[in-house]
């Protein structure tokens, strides 16, 4: 993937030294595999578009108690199937109680090629409750900045072409108070996943 482990990522594992990032023990005595973040990030008020067309804010419409958040794009041949591969395996491991206290939101990144049916079709694959979000390039690169997430700006090439797609490939766990407390890497497994997610939803 292109600038996946970019700037933005730097910044982002940066500001949670700064913040005081911290893993802690898992439910039964498993190991946290996230950083929490001691210093939480408000989640965007930007108002992007879901696949059904409505208006979605990742403060205003995370109402669960756990949200999953992650910015990437449908035609990334690497890591983005990689991460969504394993959150969805780590969510089909919990029970159904916890399962439903839980989205997901996948943000694309290249909204020239990712409309609400390619959208909705990509997710699919993955979950048939994933919400997905569109929206201009600007709306979506300021949705990003809260959450320390870098998503190229489109800026054009010597070849004339445009640099889409280009992003961090961490997960935000925003909380029902709209506040990012948690962050995982693009290597943590779906056991992982599924252990610090129920350990956040029993606390």
């Amino acid at each position: 993937m292109r600038r996946s482990l970019s700037l933005g990522g730097i910044a982002l594992l940066l500001t949670c030294l700064v913040s005081a990032c911290a893993g802690g023990s898992g439910s039964g005595g498993e190991e946290f595999t996230g950083a929490r973040l001691d210093r939480p990030y408000a989640a965007p008020t930007v108002e992007l578009t879901d696949t059904d067309g409505a208006p979605y804010s990742l403060a205003a419409d995370t109402d669960k108690p756990m949200t999953l958040v992650f910015f990437g794009y449908t035609n990334c041949p690497d890591l983005c199937p990689l991460v969504m591969n394993n959150v969805a395996a780590g969510l089909n491991r919990l029970d159904d109680d916890d399962r439903e206290q839980v989205d997901m939101v996948f943000v694309t990144t290249d909204p020239e090629r990712d409309d609400a049916a390619a959208l909705r079709d990509y997710l699919d694959g993955y979950g048939e409750d994933f919400i997905g979000l569109t929206g201009e390039l600007e709306e979506i690169v300021a949705a990003g900045e809260p959450l320390h997430l870098y998503v190229n700006d489109g800026k054009k090439l010597p070849s004339g072409g445009y640099d889409l797609g280009g992003h961090s490939t961490f997960v935000i766990g925003i909380d029902d108070d709209a506040e990012a407390v948690v962050v995982w890497n693009q290597e943590t497994s779906a056991v992982e996943f599924a252990n610090d997610i129920h350990t956040l939803l029993a606390e």
